[in-house]
Order: structure tokens, then C-alpha cells, then sequence
């Protein structure tokens, strides 16, 4: 149901940063807690929100609202997604199943133009309770494109899953309203003015790891001791 690792995807990404007290972060599963701690600035953690937009020319084109929290695994930087929702359930079940992204579905109502990002979301079906919205006005286009490279880590299972991703996008500045349900999951934000807000515009990523990443991974093998004669 679903491509298999890496997933190379193309398209459009509306990122505002949060700085949360650290006690109001969401939690980590405990596997991953064990192994990753939050980076935190004056003791407050640093939050990414993110609307995302995948277009045709990737393996997948879909709709996400995501949150995730800054974290460090003994010094070296990682992301870790504690709250992502998805229009798509073949990108639901591949998030679960390759990389431990723990995606909900939900239904999506994203509508851009050069100036103005009015995206808003819900819980999947019916009777689906409301997740949040925002209002993302764009400005200035920096010149030329810039590399995007991170890690992700999330658990998976009972092991703690490092995912590589890396690509090039576009940037433009934006000035972010969020607006997400208090009693929602992502209440935690409600009421809250982004530090810093971002269009990562024409991207183009490969999630995940390649052969050659794997190859690189992979133990290496003892030499061969043959028979020597004499």
C-alpha cells in the first residue's frame, strides 16, 4: 500500500517555530525518551508546526499538519515528530510502519496563493472534532535554493528508529497566526506567537535511507581466514 524506503517528494512547506516550557512539552515514548533528550533555550524546548503540501512528481502527494520538538541524542541534533496528520492512508501506514511517524488522518482545507496560506484541518470522518488552522501571510523570497538535511528519530517498536532526510527548497519569510483547538491535541501551542516563521518553497527531499546509506551502516565483515599450506 505504500512505496517503499526512501520516498523522494516534492512540494510546498509553511514552518513556524515555538519556543514551549519545557514541562508543556508533549512527551516522547519512553523508548525514545531513554535515548533523546529536548534541546532547550532558557529552559524552554523548541517546537516546529508545519503544514505541508506533497506534490504530483514524488512518490506520494498528500496534505500534513505536523508537529515535532527539537531533541538531542548525546549532543547530536534530531527531530523527533510527536503529532502528524495526513490525508493520505498510504502515507499513514508506510509513516508507522518504516520510520514509527505516528500519523493520524484527518481531512484538509489548504488554500495558497503568492501572498496568503489559509490552511485548516480536522480529525477524519463525520463527526471529525477539529484539529486547528492558520493563517500564513508570505513575503520576501530569499535568493537561490538552500540544502535541507536532518535527522529524525521516533520509535519504532521497542528500538529507537534514526531516519536521514535531505534536499533543497526555495525560502520565503512569513508572518504566522495559528489558531489550533485548545482542547485538541496541539493545545498546547493555543494562544502562542511563533518565534519564527517560514515558506520552504519547490522543495524536493529523499526521506529516508538510500542503498548506499544502508551500505554504509551496515557492520563490516571479518576477513577471511583461508588455509594456508605448507
Amino acid at each position: 500500500m505504500y512505496p517503499p524506503e526512501p520516498w523522494q517528494l516534492r512540494g510546498q512547506m509553511y514552518l513556524s517555530v515555538f519556543l514551549i516550557p519545557r514541562r508543556q512539552l508533549p512527551q516522547l515514548p519512553p523508548v525514545l525518551g531513554a535515548s533523546v533528550r529536548p534541546l532547550t533555550i532558557g529552559g524552554r524546548g523548541v517546537v516546529g508546526a508545519a503544514w505541508v503540501k506533497y506534490e504530483p512528481g514524488g512518490v506520494l502527494h498528500y496534505q500534513e499538519l505536523l508537529s515535532s520538538v527539537l531533541v538531542h541524542e548525546r549532543g547530536r541534533p534530531r527531530v523527533s515528530i510527536t503529532d502528524i496528520w495526513v490525508d493520505s492512508v498510504a502515507s499513514q501506514e508506510g509513516g508507522r510502519r518504516l520510520w514509527g511517524i505516528p500519523k493520524e488522518l484527518a481531512e484538509f482545507q489548504i488554500e495558497a496563493d503568492d501572498d496568503l496560506v489559509d490552511a485548516n484541518a480536522s480529525a477524519a470522518g463525520p463527526a471529525g472534532a477539529p484539529i486547528g488552522s492558520a493563517l500564513v501571510r508570505l513575503k520576501g523570497r530569499l535568493p537561490g535554493r538552500f540544502p535541507l538535511g536532518l535527522s529524525v528519530a521516533q520509535a519504532l517498536g521497542e528500538q529507537v528508529r534514526r531516519t536521514p532526510v535531505r534536499g533543497r527548497a526555495g525560502l520565503r519569510t512569513a508572518n504566522a497566526a495559528w489558531r489550533p483547538d485548545p482542547n485538541g491535541p496541539l493545545g498546547y501551542l493555543a494562544g502562542r506567537r511563533p518565534v519564527l516563521s517560514l515558506a520552504i518553497t519547490d522543495f524536493w527531499l529523499v526521506f529516508g535511507r538510500t542503498a548506499t546509506d544502508r551500505a554504509r551502516s551496515a557492520p563490516a565483515k571479518a576477513p577471511h581466514k583461508g588455509r594456508t599450506t605448507s
